[in-house]
């Protein structure tokens, strides 16, 4: 930065952001200005943004998500980090495969179409992401990877195929895992999820709780931290075996300290055992019942409040302590898919099992006394008791304290008898990744009548989707209607087998795409490994907190799985994480074309120009919490981009009036809105920083018109900074202004961020408030160094403030350093 050379303005043009940011658009792909090179005597800084699917557009939310991180990653490049920030498309998905059924084309078609429209978009956004290692994920050289890691988890256990209850999802007419159900919802359909008993492909994430639990050296939001907690739920109890005539029937009790008290079983409708437990004289209701309850969705058949209904089997279990023969039923309030599918009723101690055993004349056992002493009657109860108490009629279990947090000495007394196992359980179930839909990474196994289920070799991947496929209303996959696609030979024997016609969730594609950005194009392995050791865990990962518990947590298990197949050395994959809020239509709602509420950012770049949509972004509201739109509001940093180009290119008018700022005060102004604005890019306090620099602006303006200010460096010095501060948020004309006043063949984003002069921040006078009873009754100058004595003394004898004391007591005396006098009187 120069200390000399004055920036005079060399001509007076009219701010015209559409020919600036096209001019500059061109010349950065022509340099590969944001290309990533690789340099060791630089720290690395690898900074992404969730890709996007391409839809077809990008609306003002990418904006928000991307752009605005995109400040950040400049600002981070100026501070001399070898700032790495790449983009991709999650590609892969059912909105593609819906939209060929309706147009009647290939999705392939469709989605890259749309990659390459939003592609320019991203390029007009003025972003520095480096497009040499974009990534999509329905390319065969990244889905190849995919099914090569598929293949390992495999080989590893970690993948593996059962026939259980699922989510199915009617209109999509395919398997949801649990994360994607919302209220008993599709969450992207809104249809009632329906179970369906159907042969899936699993991965065992579940093998990965204990760890994923465990947050330690990662900067997440709590919010994130504790979403992912709560769904990982883990649970410590004990496993109980009841025994029957269709043999054990084991349940998971986080109280079994109420196994006393446990007077009948509850099995799911869905229960393996249900039909063996059946006796001939309840078959025909038991059936009815079943069929009843498949019609109901999990909400429903969960919901709070709702009657209870169930029907007896017919036959008993036996309680291992009490010996007691206890009627088995089946109840929709049951789910098969939460911990075994069956329970142990305790109507004393739960009041979903009280209203049960009310509803249908089951017994009901007093296992407990209140701690203050009150003694309950089971036959004049009228709700389940579970407040803490002491236990009773309980065997070895008389006298302890009820309650989760004394379960260790019952578990301990009850595995002294050999009737319970001490167990830690998860809400987390394996990853349902099986999809029968199309559009999607192929699953890589083949089925041999002699060989049974068998991975394609991995010379033969990737496993191609067909492009000559026939679409059906019905949704079927045309997987498993191409006549010749699934026609194979077996991997192990060469003889004939059939590919397997389900394609891989799409989370899968989201998992692990952050390490393929950095050699997207290997065609030896899915990853480079030194180079993922070298650049990860990335520094900042920027997106919707709406991903905590599905994309986040997914990827978290990803990255754990693939280190213990050797490939890298660390476990989480980006140390620090922000979330963006959402921008809302102008009448506070989440925008959609049904609301008529969407903001096109297309338009309003055309009427405003980038910089001033990325500024209004980052302006509007703080960037992790968004707001509403509000179309007025954008006008305000487009005046303000026009006062900054008038501060350098036009001269000062005759007719304007003189002003007199000193030197000193331009310094001040400078690195004050310099340790700003850099304090705030740290903290992604976007929103706080464009006013810092919006002050300075009219600090500057005043400079200008003070006479002689122009030659002097300081005026040099306070144009250098604005420019280079301006840069990682409005980057276009930051750019003009440099070329100009610095020539051409250097850009303003490969100069180092400006250092702060902290001795321009001290200051000779303070301007201090003075206030009495806390309201303003006045302002004056004092100097810096006066004492707290003498700047009182000074307020009480100050312009207008003398008569508010004038007869009243003063009672106290307040001084703010630096700020205010508040002179509280009484009288």
């Amino acid at each position: 930065m120069t200390d000399t050379q004055t920036i005079q303005p060399p001509r007076s043009e009219r701010y015209n952001p559409q020919s600036i940011e096209t001019k500059w658009r061109k010349i950065w792909l022509e340099q590969k200005l944001y290309q990533f090179v690789e340099d060791p005597s630089k720290p690395k800084y690898y900074a992404f943004t969730m890709f996007p699917y391409p839809s077809g557009n990008l609306h003002i939310g990418h904006w928000y998500s991307a752009a605005v991180p995109d400040a950040r990653a400049r600002f981070m490049r100026m501070k001399g980090k070898n700032v790495f920030f790449p983009m991709g498309f999650d590609s892969f998905g059912l909105p593609a495969e819906n939209a060929a059924i309706k147009r009647g084309i290939n999705p392939k078609v469709w989605t890259y179409q749309n990659i390459e429209h939003m592609t320019a978009q991203f390029e007009n956004m003025g972003t520095m992401i480096d497009w040499s290692a974009r990534v999509v994920t329905s390319d065969p050289e990244y889905y190849r990877w995919n099914q090569w890691f598929f293949i390992q988890f495999f080989n590893k256990g970690l993948a593996y195929k059962k026939e259980s209850f699922v989510n199915w999802d009617p209109v999509d007419q395919t398997v949801l895992a649990n994360e994607q159900v919302v209220d008993g919802r599709g969450e992207r359909s809104g249809a009632v999820v329906e179970k369906r008993l159907m042969s899936q492909w699993n991965l065992k994430i579940t093998d990965y709780a204990e760890e994923l639990l465990n947050f330690d050296g990662l900067d997440w939001p709590e919010r994130v931290k504790l979403m992912q907690t709560n769904w990982i739920g883990k649970s410590k109890g004990a496993e109980i075996d009841f025994a029957s005539p269709g043999g054990p029937i084991t349940v998971f009790t986080t109280r079994p300290d109420t196994l006393y008290g446990a007077t009948f079983m509850v099995l799911a409708p869905e229960h393996a055992l249900v039909k063996s437990l059946t006796s001939s004289e309840q078959l025909e209701t038991v059936n009815a019942y079943i069929e009843k309850a498949k019609l109901e969705s999990e909400i429903e058949r969960t919901a709070e409040g709702r009657e209870k209904t169930g029907v007896w089997l017919g036959s008993y279990a036996v309680n291992p302590v009490t010996n007691e023969q206890v009627p088995i039923w089946i109840a929709d309030y049951v789910m098969a898919t939460y911990g075994t599918g069956s329970i142990m009723a305790v109507p004393f101690g739960d009041a979903r099992d009280f209203e049960f055993a009310r509803k249908f004349g089951l017994p009901i056992r007093v296992i407990a006394r209140a701690e203050d002493g009150t003694e309950f009657d089971s036959s004049t109860m009228t709700e389940a008791y579970d407040g803490p108490g002491i236990l009773v009629n309980s065997g070895v279990l008389d006298g302890m304290k009820a309650g989760k947090e004394f379960i260790n000495e019952s578990i301990a007394a009850l595995e002294g008898l050999g009737v319970a196992r001490a167990k830690i359980t998860y809400r987390l179930r394996d990853w349902l990744i099986s999809r029968q839909r199309y559009w999607g990474t192929p699953i890589p196994i083949t089925y041999c009548e002699k060989c049974g289920a068998q991975p394609v070799p991995e010379n033969q991947l990737p496993v191609i989707l067909p492009d000559d496929v026939e679409f059906l209303p019905t949704g079927q996959s045309p997987l498993k209607l191409h006549p010749t696609w699934k026609n194979t030979t077996c991997g192990k024997c060469g003889g004939p087998a059939e590919r397997d016609t389900d394609t891989m969730d799409t989370f899968v594609d989201s998992s692990w795409y952050f390490m393929r950005y950095l050699d997207p194009h290997n065609a030896e392995s899915a990853i480079n490994s030194e180079k993922v050791n070298q650049m990860m865990p990335a520094d900042v990962y920027n997106g919707g907190i709406e991903h905590a518990i599905l994309h986040l947590l997914y990827a978290r298990f990803w990255t754990k799985a693939a280190r213990d197949l050797g490939l890298f050395e660390f476990g989480e994959f980006a140390h620090t994480l922000r979330c963006q809020g959402m921008i809302l239509g102008e009448d506070g709602e989440k925008m959609s074309k049904r609301r008529g509420n969407v903001v096109d950012p297309d338009n309003l770049v055309a009427e405003y120009g980038t910089d001033t949509v990325r500024l209004y972004l980052m302006f509007l509201a703080p960037w992790e919490m968004g707001g509403p739109w509000n179309s007025s509001g954008i006008t305000g940093p487009y005046k303000w981009l026009g006062r900054v180009w008038s501060l350098y290119f036009d001269e000062v008018s005759a007719n304007e009036p003189l002003e007199n700022v000193t030197e000193k005060e331009v310094r001040f102004a400078v690195h004050s809105a310099l340790k700003k604005v850099e304090g705030d890019l740290e903290r992604f306090s976007f929103n706080t920083a464009i006013p810092a620099m919006m002050e300075l602006t009219n600090i500057l303006g005043r400079a200008k018109r003070t006479p002689g200010m122009l030659e002097k460096s300081v005026w040099t010095e306070a144009l250098e900074i604005l420019n280079t501060i301006l840069a990682p948020f409005a980057p276009y004309i930051a750019e003009e202004i440099w070329s100009h006043t610095q020539g051409a063949g250097t850009s303003i984003h490969l100069q180092n961020w400006p250092s702060v002069d902290e001795s321009a921040l001290t200051r000779d006078e303070l301007e201090i408030v003075i206030q009495v009873n806390g309201k303003l009754r006045g302002k004056m100058t004092v100097s810096s160094s006066a004492s707290k004595e003498d700047i009182i003394a000074e307020a009480k004898v100050a312009e207008n403030v003398g008569r508010f004391l004038e007869g009243f007591e003063v009672v106290k005396e307040v001084y703010v350093p630096g700020k205010l006098v508040n002179i509280v009187v009484k009288g």
